[in-house]
């Protein structure tokens, strides 16, 4: 599968990189600055590029930008983007003094993306910490939402290499919601143990 990775010169991207490079993958790293994709691209064993020419020719895009830049990104990559599926692994957080807080909007950032994209949209690996795939595959499971088939059989491929769980269909796109605020839980429960926690479901087959 060759993936790219738009946003991979971030923590969090390149991380994940680093591990789909690792499982065998074929990775391109994109970036705005074309030079910097190379550079830290380099580090991991991937390929690097500028965001619109990484994700020409690839099987998925993992959209791994920062939550503010998610949705502008999305609507300059789209007419690059056409209809290849699109993995969405952002979380827009408020934080307060009361502890870290999921958005206000009533949409999550893959369901106000899948709205400026033809693209099919995906959304996942919100229980994964940067800190943790820079060490190797992440302790638990990956959830993955998604209303298209075909993008979400892509999409749990692609989870399934970065985790020591297993990869598991959380449901439509709409549930995106609950995954997105799921990291302000995951966010709140790391600054007050210290850890870096994951999530594991039990109980299934």
């Amino acid at each position: 599968m060759r993936i790219a990775v738009v946003g991979g010169t971030g923590d969090f991207g390149l991380a994940l990189a680093k591990q789909l490079v690792a499982a065998g993958e074929d990775v391109v790293i994109g970036s705005r600055d074309a030079a910097r994709a190379a550079e830290k691209a380099a580090e991991v064993g991937a390929a690097g590029a500028s965001n619109g020419d990484a994700v020409h020719g690839v099987d998925i895009v993992v959209l791994a930008v920062k939550s503010d830049a998610a949705l502008p990104t999305a609507v300059y990559l789209a007419a690059a983007i056409g209809d290849t599926p699109v993995l969405s692994v952002a979380s827009e957080l408020r934080f307060t003094k009361r502890g870290v807080l999921p958005t206000a909007d009533a949409q999550s950032i893959a369901e106000r993306t899948q709205e400026v994209l033809d693209a099919p949209v995906t959304a996942g690996l919100h229980s994964l910490a940067a800190a943790s795939l820079a060490e190797g595959k992440a302790d638990g499971d990956a959830l993955i939402c998604g209303d298209d088939s075909v993008a979400k059989e892509l999409a749990l491929e692609l989870a399934s290499k970065v985790v020591s769980g297993r990869a598991l269909d959380a449901g439509p796109l709409a549930s995106a919601r609950a995954l997105e605020g799921m990291t302000a839980v995951i966010v709140n429960l790391n600054k007050r143990y210290k850890g870096h926690a994951g999530v594991r479901v039990v109980g299934l087959p």
